[in-house]
């Protein structure tokens, strides 16, 4: 689906040792696709912060920040002119915008009733929090990205199912059977069963237990229902009292963010794709982890090289076929989207007035991180869009305006 509308709803790097990466095996004919398209294009800072946010936020005016009045202005006017009755729920509808640039917040409100210290449920937000969780059990020597899953998952330990790999849940292409649709399909979707009727006990079963449809790593296909998979096998893949802990003890307490609230599926495991609450700053704090290379405070808590894996092209995206609605979504790396163009499929960038090394999260009814290295920024947004309305792009742009980007 068009990320407008989805969204407003619901090749190689060199890495270390530790992050091998498995190519695409099996399944349909690889499409003739040139390194280079798969490549990350991030760059880290050449610079550490002045700072560490850790407790707060240190403040500048947008004019210190470089940042453009008449741009603002303009991205206030899109963002927060509600032009219906709330009842309604119609149109552009942002409950909080926070913008950090060279790391300092620089712009900061809020509507719809939220506030400064008021969570948001993130939906599928969360998904690039599994991947730092991950990241973290990388470097700490507890798993690799190319083992089998069902070393850490029993459930998989059947069929073609033994072929998937953490690597290839990580970047939506275990060929397990999924239908993404929410609203357009309901009684036929697996997010939907997963998260609300049959699947809501035990999330991770409901979704190992569906069929192949695809060799595994041959099919790129976004879901919610591997994120649930990856979050289960964190049971496993860690000493037994350490998982109700995890997010906290290796990454939230760690940067700061305080305001976080992940729920549980009925066999008390972390809802990895959708259920993570956070206020906008404390999102950004997540988004300028990513911006430093995963180090924070001058510690590295993402392995080296793990920023890049995660912001490089998942082999299966550029081997599968694309529907017209996937054609118009951001590219994909390893549960984060990638304002990336891949020439040799004709796919332009699907932010095209945002710069490329862009990556974000993205979440159900308009909730976003979007990190630009490239500008030194990071935004965090919520919002309840419900009927397409809402652009990113068009956010995005008046923000990269506003930093002085044509």
């Amino acid at each position: 689906m068009h990320l407008s509308i989805r969204y407003a709803l619901g090749a190689v790097v060199l890495l270390s040792a530790a992050i091998t990466l498995p190519s695409c095996s099996g399944g349909e004919k690889p499409l003739n696709i040139p390194a280079e398209s798969g490549k990350s294009v991030y760059a880290a800072p050449k610079t550490a912060p002045e700072y560490w946010p850790t407790k707060a936020w240190r403040v500048k005016t947008p004019a210190q920040a470089g940042l453009n009045a008449d741009s603002l202005k303009s991205l206030e006017d899109y963002a927060f002119a509600r032009k219906t009755p709330e009842e309604a729920r119609a149109g552009v509808r942002t409950d909080g915008l926070v913008i950090v640039r060279g790391g300092y917040l620089v712009y900061e409100r809020y509507a719809g009733g939220y506030g400064p210290d008021t969570p948001h449920i993130t939906w599928s937000v969360s998904k690039s929090f599994i991947n730092a969780l991950y990241g973290i059990a990388v470097k700490e020597g507890r798993v690799k990205v190319e083992d089998p899953a069902f070393k850490y998952y029993p459930a998989l330990d059947r069929g073609k199912h033994r072929a998937i790999t953490v690597d290839m849940l990580l970047r939506m292409s275990s060929g397990l059977y999924v239908n993404e649709d929410y609203e357009a399909s309901p009684l036929k979707s697996t997010v939907i069963a997963m998260l609300y009727t049959k699947g809501r006990g035990d999330m991770a079963a409901y979704a190992a237990s569906q069929d192949m449809e695809a060799e595994p790593g041959a099919k790129w296909e976004y879901a919610s229902s591997t994120t649930n998979i990856l979050s289960a096998m964190l049971r496993n893949i860690l000493p037994a009292a350490d998982y109700d802990s995890l997010p906290w003890k290796k990454l939230f307490d760690r940067i700061g963010m305080a305001s976080a609230v992940w729920e549980r599926d009925g066999a008390g495991t972390f809802v990895g794709s959708s259920y993570l609450h956070a206020t906008p700053r404390d999102m950004a704090k997540f988004g300028f982890l990513y911006l430093n290379d995963g180090v924070w405070a001058g510690e590295r808590l993402l392995p080296e090289g793990w920023v890049a894996y995660s912001t490089t092209v998942a082999p299966a995206y550029l081997n599968t076929p694309l529907s017209a609605e996937d054609r118009r979504d951001p590219a994909y790396g390893a549960q984060w989207w990638l304002n990336r163009s891949i020439p040799a499929r004709n796919l332009p960038r699907a932010l095209p007035d945002v710069p490329e090394d862009a990556f974000m999260c993205m979440g159900h009814w308009g909730q976003y991180i979007a990190v630009i290295p490239s500008l030194d920024m990071v935004v965090a947004y919520t919002g309840d869009n419900r009927d397409g309305e809402f652009n990113l792009n068009t956010l995005l742009k008046l923000v990269a305006a506003g930093a002085g980007m044509k």
